[in-house]
């Protein structure tokens, strides 16, 4: 068993450029890294609340697609915050399109999808039960 592990979601998006600057724009995300591959496409890294994303391009080659590719997302990125109620304001604020905040019992959340469709969760933990 590792003894350290840092899990880094990786993204693909159609385009990595577009998707670095509305996931800055809307999620509030910084830019660490931004890399053209010899063969095409792009690899970049982006950081939130002192977490990691990557992102990459997606292909037919390795068949990575994006749900707006393939009609369905097949995974989500599920974030817990300090301030929910912010995310979400920055958010709509963004030209993101966000459910409305929902108490699901394990905290104040909404659900967003991403310029090309990949969904993602912003949850304000709740308070522990005494």
């Amino acid at each position: 068993m590792a003894e350290s592990a840092e899990i880094i979601p990786y993204i693909f998006y159609r385009s990595v450029p577009d998707a670095l600057d509305w996931l800055a724009r809307v999620f509030g995300f910084a830019e660490e890294l931004r890399h053209v591959n010899p063969g095409g496409g792009m690899h970049a890294q982006m950081r939130f609340g002192g977490q990691r994303i990557m992102l990459g391009t997606s292909s037919t080659v390795w068949n990575l697609r994006t749900p707006a590719e393939t009609g369905t997302p097949t995974q989500g990125v599920f974030i817990y915050v300090d301030d929910v109620a912010a995310q979400h304001a920055r958010s709509a604020a963004g030209a993101a399109n966000p459910d409305a905040l929902a108490d699901h019992g394990y905290g104040l959340t909404f659900t967003v999808h991403d310029l090309d469709g990949h969904p993602w969760y912003f949850t304000q933990r709740s308070a522990p039960e005494v």
